[in-house]
């Protein structure tokens, strides 16, 4: 009895420990990137980019290059929108430069063979497209969140099950896209799927307590950057102070454009580390006039 007690007391202290070495792991992470060198740039009025490239697996034991845009939320002169085609796809840069605009990145989930979105988008009041549900009858991940644009201010909101509920928006655009990452400073619980767990390109966007609108890339599938898990993702838009934040469809479509500097990630359709890997998308979200 003795002796198990001892095993017991012992076999408690390594799980304290290891909780210990796991949370002084995740708080050096986090100091790696609030005090990293971030490599700051100004777009125009409003709006500043962020890179960094992590080496030496600084990051998450891993190489990391990360880029985001922080941009004013105020819905006047210069406005959130969304572009997308009902079936035809085009690369984010085309997109962007079709519309004059500032900043952009991918959009939501769609269909690569026959092109148009398979989640649910409205843009200035036209319906591009409604949620596709399976054939089990539930809605995905990606199909029970979205951004919604009113007088060209951006936020983010939760949805059901229903496959029309994006309906109900009061929004003259609309994209759903998720899963929700964090909603009104709740972090949100990332389910076990290998598509959460597994390290991909990701791009998110949030909305900081400040009321700044964040779109950030992750890059991955290279050894300069491994890409991020959802729950990874998850904390980094928390360590940029977003009170609510939204995945948007990632792997090869992930991509962050500007006008200024043209895309600015490295895309991984082309398997090259450069900016040319771009995957043509159904929509994407962009900040202008």
């Amino acid at each position: 009895m003795f002796t198990g007690c001892i095993a017991r007391k012992g076999a408690f202290l390594l799980l304290l420990t290891m909780g210990f070495l796991m949370a002084a792991a995740q708080d050096m992470d986090s100091v790696q990137f609030v005090k990293a060198a971030w490599k700051k740039e100004r777009l125009g009025a409003g709006v500043q980019l962020y890179t960094r490239q992590f080496t030496d697996k600084a990051l998450f034991a891993s190489n990391q290059f990360i880029v985001y845009a922080v941009i004013k939320n105020r819905g006047r002169k210069k406005r959130f929108h969304i572009a997308a085609e009902k079936k035809m796809l085009k690369p984010v840069s085309v997109f962007a430069r079709e519309a004059n605009a500032i900043v952009a990145v991918n959009g939501n989930f769609f269909n690569t063979k026959d092109g148009g979105s398979v989640d649910y988008v409205k843009t200035d009041g036209r319906l591009i497209s409604e949620n596709l549900v399976g054939g089990g009858g539930k809605l995905s991940a990606h199909q029970r969140s979205a951004i919604a644009i009113k007088r060209g201010k951006l936020s983010i909101v939760a949805g059901n099950d229903k496959a029309d509920w994006p309906d109900a928006i009061a929004a003259s655009s609309v994209m759903a896209n998720g899963p929700l990452l964090t909603l009104d400073a709740v972090d949100q619980v990332m389910d076990a799927s290998a598509f959460s767990r597994n390290r991909h390109p990701r791009t998110a966007v949030g909305l900081t307590k400040r009321g700044k609108v964040i779109l950030l890339v992750a890059d991955g599938r290279y050894t300069n950057a491994a890409g991020l898990s959802l729950g990874e993702l998850q904390k980094i838009m928390r360590w940029l102070n977003c009170s609510s934040a939204i995945n948007f469809d990632g792997g090869g479509s992930s991509t962050l454009w500007t006008r200024k500097r043209g895309v600015v990630n490295h895309p991984s359709d082309n398997k090259k580390w450069d900016h040319e890997g771009e995957r043509p998308v159904a929509n994407v979200l962009y900040y202008s006039k």
